[in-house]
Protein backbone atom coordinates (compact mmCIF):
# COMPACT_ATOMS: atom_id res chain seq x y z
CA UNK A 1 0.00 0.00 0.00
CA UNK A 2 2.49 2.33 -1.15
CA UNK A 3 2.37 5.20 -3.27
CA UNK A 4 2.54 3.79 -6.72
CA UNK A 5 0.79 1.39 -8.06
CA UNK A 6 2.86 -0.80 -10.15
CA UNK A 7 5.89 -3.64 -9.24
CA UNK A 8 8.55 -1.78 -7.33
CA UNK A 9 11.94 -1.45 -8.61
CA UNK A 10 15.23 0.17 -7.38
CA UNK A 11 15.48 0.47 -3.56
CA UNK A 12 12.13 0.32 -2.97
CA UNK A 13 11.84 -3.35 -4.85
CA UNK A 14 14.87 -3.91 -2.24
CA UNK A 15 13.17 -2.50 0.95
CA UNK A 16 10.32 -4.82 0.08
CA UNK A 17 12.30 -8.47 -0.42
CA UNK A 18 14.51 -7.87 2.60
CA UNK A 19 10.60 -7.39 4.73
CA UNK A 20 9.78 -10.80 3.63
CA UNK A 21 13.23 -12.55 3.25
CA UNK A 22 12.97 -14.43 6.53
CA UNK A 23 9.55 -15.65 5.89
CA UNK A 24 10.49 -16.98 2.19
CA UNK A 25 12.25 -20.11 3.49
CA UNK A 26 8.90 -21.61 4.90
CA UNK A 27 5.95 -19.95 2.70
CA UNK A 28 5.23 -18.93 -1.24
CA UNK A 29 5.00 -15.16 -0.66
CA UNK A 30 2.87 -12.80 -2.87
CA UNK A 31 2.28 -9.07 -2.98
CA UNK A 32 -0.69 -7.82 -3.85
CA UNK A 33 -1.39 -3.89 -3.94
CA UNK A 34 -4.07 -2.12 -4.99
CA UNK A 35 -5.76 -1.52 -7.84
CA UNK A 36 -4.86 1.27 -10.35
CA UNK A 37 -7.90 3.91 -11.06
CA UNK A 38 -9.54 3.66 -7.62
CA UNK A 39 -12.19 6.26 -7.79
CA UNK A 40 -13.05 8.56 -5.67
CA UNK A 41 -15.02 8.19 -2.78
CA UNK A 42 -13.80 3.95 -2.90
CA UNK A 43 -14.71 1.96 0.72
CA UNK A 44 -12.35 -0.18 2.27
CA UNK A 45 -14.76 -3.04 1.54
CA UNK A 46 -14.35 -2.17 -2.62
CA UNK A 47 -11.06 -2.23 -1.94
CA UNK A 48 -10.80 -5.43 -0.20
CA UNK A 49 -13.27 -6.80 -3.16
CA UNK A 50 -9.99 -6.30 -5.40
CA UNK A 51 -7.87 -8.42 -3.07
CA UNK A 52 -10.31 -11.10 -3.07
CA UNK A 53 -10.49 -11.32 -6.50
CA UNK A 54 -6.31 -11.69 -6.44
CA UNK A 55 -6.40 -14.37 -4.17
CA UNK A 56 -9.10 -16.56 -5.86
CA UNK A 57 -6.70 -16.07 -9.36
CA UNK A 58 -3.63 -16.54 -6.90
CA UNK A 59 -4.87 -19.95 -5.41
CA UNK A 60 -8.03 -22.44 -5.70
CA UNK A 61 -7.54 -22.27 -2.08
CA UNK A 62 -7.78 -20.05 1.55
CA UNK A 63 -4.27 -18.85 1.93
CA UNK A 64 -2.48 -16.78 4.63
CA UNK A 65 -2.55 -13.32 4.39
CA UNK A 66 -0.27 -11.27 6.21
CA UNK A 67 -1.42 -7.38 6.23
CA UNK A 68 1.31 -4.09 7.79
CA UNK A 69 0.03 -1.03 8.17
CA UNK A 70 -2.87 0.09 5.69
CA UNK A 71 -2.57 -3.58 4.24
CA UNK A 72 -3.65 -4.33 7.68
CA UNK A 73 -6.79 -2.78 7.57
CA UNK A 74 -7.29 -3.97 4.21
CA UNK A 75 -6.64 -7.37 5.70
CA UNK A 76 -9.16 -7.09 8.52
CA UNK A 77 -11.83 -6.16 5.79
CA UNK A 78 -11.18 -8.72 3.70
CA UNK A 79 -11.22 -11.17 6.30
CA UNK A 80 -14.09 -9.83 8.11
CA UNK A 81 -16.25 -9.69 4.04
CA UNK A 82 -14.79 -12.62 2.59
CA UNK A 83 -13.62 -15.28 5.13
CA UNK A 84 -13.16 -18.15 2.83
CA UNK A 85 -10.09 -16.83 1.02
CA UNK A 86 -8.34 -16.33 3.81
CA UNK A 87 -6.94 -19.87 6.71
CA UNK A 88 -5.24 -17.60 8.53
CA UNK A 89 -4.57 -13.65 9.43
CA UNK A 90 -1.76 -11.62 10.75
CA UNK A 91 -2.27 -8.05 11.33
CA UNK A 92 0.66 -6.04 12.21
CA UNK A 93 0.96 -2.12 12.81
CA UNK A 94 -3.22 -1.58 12.31
CA UNK A 95 -6.63 -2.60 14.23
CA UNK A 96 -9.92 -2.06 13.49
CA UNK A 97 -10.15 1.45 13.11
CA UNK A 98 -7.41 4.15 12.60
CA UNK A 99 -6.63 6.68 15.99
CA UNK A 100 -6.93 10.08 16.14
CA UNK A 101 -3.43 10.86 15.50
CA UNK A 102 -3.54 8.62 12.79
CA UNK A 103 -6.32 9.97 11.23
CA UNK A 104 -5.11 13.57 10.85
CA UNK A 105 -1.71 12.86 9.75
CA UNK A 106 -3.61 10.74 7.10
CA UNK A 107 -5.84 13.81 6.19
CA UNK A 108 -2.38 16.15 6.10
CA UNK A 109 -0.73 13.81 3.76
CA UNK A 110 -3.56 13.80 1.69
CA UNK A 111 -4.09 17.57 1.38
CA UNK A 112 -0.29 17.73 0.52
CA UNK A 113 -0.27 14.98 -1.89
CA UNK A 114 -3.12 16.96 -4.24
CA UNK A 115 -1.91 20.11 -3.40
CA UNK A 116 0.83 19.07 -5.43
CA UNK A 117 3.61 19.22 -1.86
CA UNK A 118 5.61 16.55 -1.01
CA UNK A 119 3.74 14.24 1.23
CA UNK A 120 5.24 12.23 2.91
CA UNK A 121 6.46 14.61 6.19
CA UNK A 122 3.52 14.85 8.24
CA UNK A 123 3.63 10.96 8.41
CA UNK A 124 6.35 11.26 10.60
CA UNK A 125 4.54 12.97 13.67
CA UNK A 126 2.53 8.97 13.96
CA UNK A 127 5.99 7.12 12.90
CA UNK A 128 8.44 7.95 15.09
CA UNK A 129 7.99 8.10 18.78
CA UNK A 130 10.28 11.13 19.98
CA UNK A 131 9.91 14.42 18.93
CA UNK A 132 13.71 14.40 18.17
CA UNK A 133 13.41 11.28 15.85
CA UNK A 134 10.24 12.95 14.19
CA UNK A 135 11.62 16.09 13.40
CA UNK A 136 14.79 13.71 12.20
CA UNK A 137 12.54 11.65 9.83
CA UNK A 138 10.46 14.53 8.53
CA UNK A 139 13.44 15.44 6.84
CA UNK A 140 13.94 12.05 5.27
CA UNK A 141 10.08 11.40 4.33
CA UNK A 142 10.59 14.97 2.73
CA UNK A 143 13.36 13.74 0.60
CA UNK A 144 11.99 10.12 0.29
CA UNK A 145 8.64 11.99 -0.93
CA UNK A 146 7.66 11.02 -4.95
CA UNK A 147 8.58 14.29 -6.85
CA UNK A 148 4.51 15.62 -7.44
CA UNK A 149 5.88 16.07 -11.09
CA UNK A 150 6.29 12.11 -11.68
CA UNK A 151 3.60 10.94 -9.17
CA UNK A 152 0.13 10.97 -9.88
CA UNK A 153 -1.60 11.20 -6.06
CA UNK A 154 -4.91 10.22 -6.37
CA UNK A 155 -4.84 6.25 -6.10
CA UNK A 156 -3.10 6.99 -2.88
CA UNK A 157 -5.36 9.49 -1.51
CA UNK A 158 -8.50 7.60 -2.30
CA UNK A 159 -6.84 4.23 0.02
CA UNK A 160 -6.16 6.71 2.92
CA UNK A 161 -9.30 8.23 2.80
CA UNK A 162 -10.82 4.94 2.77
CA UNK A 163 -9.16 4.02 5.81
CA UNK A 164 -10.11 7.41 7.39
CA UNK A 165 -13.61 5.86 7.18
CA UNK A 166 -12.89 2.39 7.93
CA UNK A 167 -14.34 1.03 11.46
CA UNK A 168 -14.88 -3.17 11.63
CA UNK A 169 -16.74 -1.61 15.07
CA UNK A 170 -19.51 -4.57 15.39
CA UNK A 171 -17.95 -6.81 12.27
CA UNK A 172 -14.98 -8.40 14.07
CA UNK A 173 -17.22 -11.45 14.94
CA UNK A 174 -17.48 -12.21 11.18
CA UNK A 175 -13.86 -13.19 10.94
CA UNK A 176 -13.74 -16.69 11.19
CA UNK A 177 -9.34 -16.99 10.60
CA UNK A 178 -7.64 -17.69 13.12
CA UNK A 179 -5.69 -13.72 13.79
CA UNK A 180 -2.84 -12.40 15.35
CA UNK A 181 -2.53 -9.25 16.21
CA UNK A 182 0.86 -7.21 16.52
CA UNK A 183 1.05 -4.00 17.59
CA UNK A 184 3.77 -1.72 19.22
CA UNK A 185 2.66 -0.28 22.50
CA UNK A 186 4.03 3.01 22.01
CA UNK A 187 2.20 3.25 18.34
CA UNK A 188 0.98 6.39 17.14
CA UNK A 189 -1.27 5.76 14.73
CA UNK A 190 -3.03 3.02 17.31
CA UNK A 191 -3.16 2.70 20.87
CA UNK A 192 -2.92 -0.59 23.03
CA UNK A 193 -6.47 -0.37 23.56
CA UNK A 194 -7.34 -0.42 20.04
CA UNK A 195 -5.41 -3.23 19.09
CA UNK A 196 -6.49 -5.16 22.32
CA UNK A 197 -10.43 -4.56 21.38
CA UNK A 198 -9.51 -5.81 17.83
CA UNK A 199 -8.05 -8.87 18.87
CA UNK A 200 -10.37 -10.01 21.90
CA UNK A 201 -13.28 -8.92 18.68
CA UNK A 202 -12.11 -11.87 16.52
CA UNK A 203 -12.86 -15.63 17.86
CA UNK A 204 -9.77 -16.83 18.25
CA UNK A 205 -7.26 -13.53 18.28
CA UNK A 206 -4.28 -13.44 19.78
CA UNK A 207 -2.54 -9.95 20.25
CA UNK A 208 1.57 -9.62 20.59
CA UNK A 209 2.03 -6.15 22.34
CA UNK A 210 5.63 -5.06 21.68
CA UNK A 211 6.66 -2.99 24.29
CA UNK A 212 8.63 0.42 23.83
CA UNK A 213 7.87 0.02 19.88
CA UNK A 214 6.30 2.41 17.61
CA UNK A 215 4.86 2.23 14.27
CA UNK A 216 8.09 1.70 12.71
CA UNK A 217 9.65 -0.34 14.92
CA UNK A 218 6.57 -2.80 15.24
CA UNK A 219 8.10 -4.19 11.75
CA UNK A 220 11.59 -4.23 12.00
CA UNK A 221 11.75 -5.19 15.89
CA UNK A 222 13.75 -8.44 16.32
CA UNK A 223 10.36 -10.73 17.61
CA UNK A 224 8.94 -9.68 14.22
CA UNK A 225 9.44 -12.13 12.33
CA UNK A 226 9.77 -15.19 14.83
CA UNK A 227 6.04 -14.15 16.15
CA UNK A 228 5.10 -14.48 12.53
CA UNK A 229 7.00 -17.76 11.60
CA UNK A 230 5.21 -19.09 15.13
CA UNK A 231 1.71 -17.98 14.18
CA UNK A 232 1.87 -19.21 10.66
CA UNK A 233 3.87 -22.45 11.52
CA UNK A 234 6.75 -22.08 9.69
CA UNK A 235 8.05 -24.92 7.34
CA UNK A 236 4.23 -25.12 6.30
CA UNK A 237 3.84 -23.51 2.31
Amino acid sequence: MGPRNDNPSGFARSVEIGSYRKLADAFTIYSVNRRAGLPPGVTMAEIAAGHADAIKEISGEPVDVLGLSTGGSVALQLAADHPGVISRLVVAGAALRLGPLGRTAQAEFADRALGGRRALPPLASVLAEKRISQAALRGILWLASPSPRRYHPADTVAVLRAEDAFDLTGRLSDITAPTLVIGGAKDRSYSPDLFRATADGVAGGHLVLLAGRGHLGTFTDRRFIPTVRGFLGAGQR
